[in-house]
């Protein structure tokens, strides 16, 4: 979808435009066009810069280090660093308990938590879900009990955690724990800020099906946590919870990266042949790539009004799901059409073809993350809170079901 821009927006667009021609790191250029597995402090060195110049938290309130961005200039943002192919920010300090933080924390949880996560000292991970508790994240079983020999200022905090992403990273982890075993299940949960050096914290990977260490388990035995880490009221835990899904789900929808690989596809299908002639041309493909098209420029119109809605002081509502849902869906669509474009060129990632095919691929650059990514790709439907789990919410809070 083409925009049309006031002088003042054009004149910012060309702005970040050559601040990301500038400054992006070309050593993190170099790893993604490989394909290499990023360490921790390449995901930070973009970070970093972004931090250094103020435009690190575009969503965030001036009073706490946002931007003071327009919608308009926030979905420039957007589109600019995808059209780019700027790694993407870790989420999980940004946009997920940063704004829990300053939205239900304490002046003391602020002053300290956000600037470290605005500069990227504390790198951030989630500990919601569990093996028994997924979708029906309300069931969780990991408890937290007031120590006696603390006068009751700390926690005891005992559990395990699951598909727990990057936390092999992690400074510091949120975590929904149960805190009252008699209450009805939303009732007895708090939100508490933990330190993943703690003592008693064990993080084992999960290794995913396209080869990576993205995931892990986390366990947490006899782990002491200061009262004062948590945050808003105890038992009220899943106020925090509720609204950081909404970000989250938000987030997910992922438009402006959808088109920038809608873009890519398509320059594969003009290199890749069928029969004698480009892919492109191919009319059943073609199809498949116009309906792809149609919907996410139905899924950008409801992102844009989301936005709207939010610099009109609306917090994330129940569309939150619809973009989850359709965002998600777009996205396995994407990256199942882009291994079909590139053809045989991903079979080796598949498993079975025996490691040294992973470690030298064949074909040209643009297929060799082809398999992985859609593999990884999978989870989207499933992360943030199942899509039948989003078609629920939307039957009750929208239709009144």
């Amino acid at each position: 979808m083409d925009m049309e821009f006031s002088p003042e927006d054009l004149a910012f667009q060309q702005e970040v435009r050559q601040f990301i021609a500038e400054n992006y790191p070309a050593e993190l250029r170099g790893k993604q066009d490989e394909g290499e597995e990023l360490s921790k402090e390449d995901f930070l060195a973009w970070h970093k810069i972004l931090h250094k110049k103020g435009w690190i938290a575009p969503a965030w309130p001036v009073e706490y280090g946002g931007t003071g961005w327009t919608p308009t200039q926030r979905f420039i943002w957007s589109e600019e660093t995808a059209r780019a192919d700027c790694i993407r920010l870790m989420p999980f300090g940004l946009a997920m308990v940063g704004p829990v933080i300053y939205s239900f924390g304490t002046p003391e949880q602020k002053a300290h938590f956000l600037p470290r996560i605005l500069s990227g000292e504390d790198w951030w991970c989630q500990g919601y879900s569990e093996p028994g508790s997924g979708s029906d994240l309300a069931s969780l079983r990991t408890t937290a009990v007031r120590a006696n020999d603390s006068g009751g200022d700390d926690y005891i905090v005992n559990g395990q955690k699951t598909w727990t992403t990057l936390a092999q990273h992690a400074d510091w982890g949120f975590f929904l724990v149960r805190t009252d075993k008699d209450a009805k299940q939303q009732e007895g949960i708090s939100f508490l800020l933990i330190d993943m050096k703690s003592p008693g914290i064990t993080v084992r990977p999960i290794i995913t099906l396209g080869g990576e260490h993205e995931v892990n388990e986390v366990w947490l035995e006899d782990v002491r946590v200061p009262v004062s880490q948590r945050v808003y009221e105890e038992n009220k835990g899943w106020t925090c919870a509720k609204f950081l899904l909404a970000h989250e789900r938000t987030g997910i929808a992922g438009v402006a990266a959808s088109k920038r690989g809608i873009e890519k596809v398509k320059d594969i299908a003009r290199t890749e042949l069928d029969g004698d002639k480009p892919l492109i041309a191919n009319a059943f493909f073609k199809r498949k790539l116009a309906e792809l098209e149609v919907d996410l420029t139905a899924l950008e119109f409801t992102e844009l009004r989301s936005l709207a809605g939010a610099n009109a002081g609306k917090g994330p509502g129940p569309e939150s799901s619809l973009l989850k849902i359709k965002g998600s869906e777009i996205q396995q669509r994407l990256t199942e059409l882009t291994l079909e474009a590139v053809g045989h060129y991903g079979a080796p990632y598949f498993r079975g073809f025996g490691e040294g095919d992973n470690e030298h691929p064949i074909g040209p650059d643009y297929a060799h993350r082809a398999a992985p990514t859609y593999f990884n790709m999978r989870k989207t439907t499933i992360y943030g809170g199942s899509n039948e789990i989003q078609r629920n919410i939307i039957a009750k809070m929208v239709l009144g079901l």
